[in-house]
């Protein structure tokens, strides 16, 4: 371990993400109305507090692969490396079964970086925010600390607690800082994800009750030594995925998403597009394929024909569109089902394709919301057909626009066509024959099976 890896583990740097946007929350809360810009400077530094931090720890897990102290050949590595693990932190936090054991891998990382960059980015995009400053940034700022919990937690028990505290605030920011349907888009979106929610409760119940404990390093020994048996991995599994699947927009039950993304105000759709969904597809592979490989493989398959659907129906749903958030949203439909056909895969390439799949599309989908508020905000429209010869007044927001819309597209020199050709050819090879089964359409789709790798 070298020294940066020492001083981040040490100084509590996990702990420190969720603590720093929770204190400013709180903080926010306590300063008088009169004062907007002091408001909006608390909310600006705790987001780049955390920008740094989290810039020290990619920076640190890069080090650490390029100089061989991290190295990944099969999906157990990439499954099972874990680091900036502080026992004493755990001890210091511990209320019988449940502590407050945070670590994180590759994937976690780069989801906490992805995060930290798209809060940052929101805070200036709401800078004009004129109604209920106060708690509008705060509200955000606890939304963040909640996701950063996600994909840092090591413990069943502060990962679902934080998956809540992400995922409600979004009913209040839409509810009231939204635009057109806002009501009906922030009530569906939190019944739908409500419910998925229930059925992640549902299993983390059923792992504790088999394994004997909430923690994620004693669940893995426990799931090597054969406690969750063929059966149960099988149905849970299912649970999981589903659960997880329904903030990644798994169809059906995706129809939540469109609406609540064109509802939103700007840095929630940013959140919303570019991290919230991401959680979906980080917990079907740090929970679902991680403890249940056997039930991964069993569903596997059927998994990939489904979120084939998202990607086709995603597509075709955004080519109908006018209003600009909508096709982004659909867009958004299409681009998760890469990430959810990537873990699906149970292929390490497919893996890397997911992860790198959900980072380049949060930075992409980002982009994409911030120059729609951009645009609103000088036009008030967000319908297409109303806006011919917007590129002669502002060139270099079409610039920007024309770039997104190469990194959406795939094209080869942006991160997209990097992620999703490892999400194709890792669902190809993962078993070629059951690939082929699929018939032409199948081959081109990248339809397969593989086993994990033991």
């Amino acid at each position: 371990m070298n020294s940066l890896t020492t001083l981040l583990t040490q100084t509590y740097a996990l702990a420190w993400l969720i603590v720093v946007p929770l204190a400013a929350s709180i903080i926010l809360m306590a300063i008088p109305r009169t004062w907007a810009l002091t408001m909006r400077l608390v909310a600006a530094i705790a987001a780049g507090i955390t920008l740094v931090i989290s810039s020290l720890l990619i920076y640190d897990y890069w080090s650490l692969v390029h100089h061989g102290m991290i190295a990944i050949h099969s999906i157990n590595d990439f499954l099972t490396i874990w680091r900036y693990d502080n026992p004493a932190l755990a001890k210091l936090i511990t209320f019988g079964p449940i502590s407050f054991h945070l670590a994180t891998d590759g994937a976690g990382v780069a989801m906490c970086f992805l995060t930290a960059l798209t809060i940052f980015a929101g805070v200036f995009a709401s800078w004009n925010l004129q109604e209920r400053t106060k708690e509008y940034y705060a509200l955000l700022l606890l939304l963040v600390s909640g996701v950063f919990g996600v994909f840092v937690a090591a413990d069943l028990f502060f990962f679902f607690l934080f998956y809540e505290i992400a995922v409600l605030p979004m009913y209040l920011l839409i509810g009231i800082w939204g635009t057109g349907q806002k009501e009906y888009a922030a009530m569906k979106l939190t019944l739908m994800l409500l419910m998925g929610s229930a059925l992640i409760f549902v299993g983390f119940l059923a792992l504790y009750v088999k394994g004997g404990s909430f923690d994620l390093f004693k669940l893995v020994e426990a799931s090597r030594h054969g406690a969750f048996g063929p059966e149960f991995q099988r149905w849970f599994f299912l649970v999981f995925y589903l659960g997880f699947g329904v903030l990644a927009g798994i169809f059906p039950f995706h129809t939540w998403s469109p609406d609540g993304h064109a509802s939103a105000p700007t840095a929630t759709s940013m959140l919303h597009a570019g991290v919230l969904m991401k959680l979906g597809g980080y917990g079907a592979l740090r929970i679902g394929v991680y403890l249940l490989p056997e039930g991964a493989q069993h569903w596997g398959l059927f998994f990939m024909a489904l979120t084939t659907v998202n990607i086709l129906y995603g597509a075709f749903g955004a080519i109908k569109q006018t209003d600009l958030k909508f096709f982004t949203a659909y867009s958004s439909v299409s681009h998760c089902g890469f990430v959810l056909f990537g873990v699906a895969s149970l292929n390490l390439m497919g893996f890397k394709g997911a992860v790198l799949q959900m980072f380049s599309h949060g930075v992409m989908t980002g982009l994409f919301f911030a120059l729609i508020g951009m645009v609103y905000g000088r036009t008030h429209t967000r319908i297409i057909p109303d806006m011919g010869g917007l590129a002669k007044v502002m060139p270099w927001l079409a610039v920007c626009f024309y770039i997104a819309g190469m990194a959406s597209l795939g094209l080869p020199g942006f991160a997209g066509f990097v992620a999703e050709s490892h999400v194709f050819l890792g669902g190809f090879f993962g078993n070629v024959r059951r690939s082929l089964g699929f018939g032409l359409g199948g081959r081109w789709l990248g339809f397969g099976h593989g086993g994990l790798d033991r």
